[in-house]
């Protein structure tokens, strides 16, 4: 059986992604209308681009990660520009997906396979402004799938688009679910987030812990959440295979649905290839004969003045200046810069 991963460009001018084992079939029913959510309300839609797969694996993953990809990422994917793809890869954070998709073909050969990044999964939230800093927090660390199981005020809930700041699209595409079971049925590996074992026995990792595992797992892996007054209830932690608490203060042992999901992502994205900030040119280290100079014009100035008295204290005080200067480790524009200074406590003008 052959899967398809298909974009679609809508009526607002925003892409969807989806996959599907039958894709004339499922196009048709994205321009009918008869698949509710994202689409339905954005007809007309086009079908602009697909591929297919050997597995619904590989169609899934294609997926996800082609939804985090900035527009100009998925026109020049489109287009079948790859130069594009990459520059605009370079010149954006983009969610933090930072090669081409490691499924899609270039020039007829394929790239080497990284694990999809992992799902979050936010069971039974209750206000919406939460799930939006939740999809904030995730698209600050390069997630971009989010998943809602049963959400108290329903979906979609319009209290969350302000609260996402820009990472709207996650809340576009979210996927709501009756039971976790069903929200988690395509993941391998699943990690309740809890401070308490609540009487599950399961092995326990910290975020770092489970980073790894998910960078170095195969299959869909899911971080799962609870509702922000409770947290995840028995039934939800047995239905996981692995428990992620962090240590944190006894005394206060309570993080919000957004920070708790940063945490997790943060540790996720380290090995995830994301943009660092940039490197601030210190400048090259100035040679030992300008910090003499500087040193020599210094003690000068001072000895003219009376600074080093008593005089059986003068080479220790000088010795104490010395170390003071050459601590910071001064590069060249600092130490003419400096030189200028004491230049001009020697000799002021009249401004």
């Amino acid at each position: 059986m052959t899967f398809h991963t298909y974009m679609l460009h809508c009526a607002d001018g925003s892409y969807y992604l989806g996959h599907t084992d039958n894709l004339e079939q499922r196009v048709a029913q994205h321009q009918s209308g008869e698949i509710p959510g994202y689409t339905q309300s954005r007809r007309p839609v086009a079908l602009v681009w697909s591929q297919d797969f050997g597995t619904r694996d590989e169609a899934l993953s294609a997926e996800q990660q082609i939804k985090g990809w900035s527009r100009k990422k998925k026109e020049g994917l489109i287009a079948g520009d790859w130069d594009a793809i990459r520059l605009a890869a370079r010149k954006s954070f983009d969610t933090g997906l930072r090669q081409a998709q490691p499924l899609l073909r270039t020039n007829g050969n394929m790239i080497e396979h990284a694990p999809p990044p992992p799902v979050i999964v936010l069971v039974r939230p209750q206000l919406g402004e939460n799930i939006g800093k939740a999809a904030r927090a995730m698209l600050n660390f390069g997630l971009t799938e989010m998943r809602l199981v049963t959400p108290r005020d329903g979906w979609p809930n319009p209290d969350a688009g302000p609260s996402a700041a820009g990472a709207d699209f996650i809340l576009d595409q979210a996927q709501v679910y009756e039971t976790l079971a069903d929200a988690v049925a395509d993941c391998a590996h699943v990690y309740a987030t809890t401070v308490r074992k609540r009487g599950v026995t399961k092995p326990v990792v910290t975020p770092e812990e489970a980073a790894r595992e998910i960078h170095a797992a195969q299959g869909r892996c899911a971080y799962i959440f609870g509702p922000e007054r409770s947290g995840l209830e028995t039934e939800d932690v047995a239905l996981a295979r692995k428990i992620l608490t962090v240590p944190i203060n006894p005394e206060f042992g309570s993080l919000n649905l957004a920070q708790a999901v940063i945490l997790c992502a943060y540790e996720w994205s380290k090995q995830a290839n994301l943009a660092q900030p940039t490197i601030t040119d210190l400048g090259v280290p100035a040679p030992q004969e300008e910090l003499e100079g500087m040193i020599d014009q210094f003690t000068t100035l001072l000895e003219k003045v009376g600074y080093f008295f008593p005089p059986d204290r003068a080479p220790a005080t000088k010795l104490t200046l010395r170390n003071l200067l050459t601590k910071p480790g001064w590069n060249h524009l600092e130490v003419r810069t400096l030189r200028g200074v004491i230049s001009h406590l020697n000799r002021p003008r009249e401004r």
